[in-house]
């Protein structure tokens, strides 16, 4: 029996019924298919925190790492989280191209970056903050803000934006986004 199969939504909202016995594969499969709901097109954010507990559930357990973007429009609701690319135990390649495309595809107005650190701990790296430069200035070129980058690991999740470390126009962006959407 497929993992859909046993896992329905309960009559009352919020809830779900299991149907018949379940994995612990499958328990982190209906985690996960959960957390990718959190990020339908529409959903208002007002801040990345209020994401940490989604990116967890989605990427915190990989044993290599994975590179994520929540794609936004310009009143900061989810257009769409893509993992975009997949790499080794400590490393993954990501081609600012492809983000830039990504973006462009899903017709983003702002972006939330977001990859794991398979050892546990959420502490950047020196590549991460600039990886961070590199596809926020790529992105900028066309006219998409990068809000965030969100390092995820099971022991939590670190934003490099609530660290100062973006330019302060996105700095500023992802500090109003409350205020924008109240």
């Amino acid at each position: 029996m497929s993992t859909h199969q046993k896992f329905k939504a309960g009559e009352t909202h919020g809830t779900y019924v299991i149907e018949g016995p379940v994995t612990e594969q499958d328990i982190l499969q209906m985690a996960r298919a959960l957390a990718r709901r959190r990020f339908c097109r529409g959903l208002p954010f007002t801040g990345t925190r209020e994401v940490f507990p989604y990116l967890q559930t989605l990427l915190a357990d990989y044993e290599h790492e994975v590179f994520a973007v929540v794609f936004l429009d310009s009143r900061y609701r989810s257009i769409a989280y893509r993992k975009l690319f997949t790499g080794t135990i400590d490393h993954v390649a990501v081609p600012p191209r492809e983000v830039v495309k990504a973006a462009l595809v899903h017709n983003a107005a702002a972006v939330i970056l977001v990859h794991n650190h398979p050892s546990g701990d959420p502490e950047p790296s020196e590549r991460d903050y600039d990886l961070t430069d590199e596809l926020s200035r790529a992105l900028a070129l066309v006219g998409i803000r990068t809000l965030d980058h969100v390092v995820v690991a099971t022991e939590g999740c670190v934003s490099l934006a609530e660290r100062g470390y973006l330019q302060p126009q996105a700095r500023a962006v992802s500090t109003s986004m409350a205020v924008r959407l109240s």
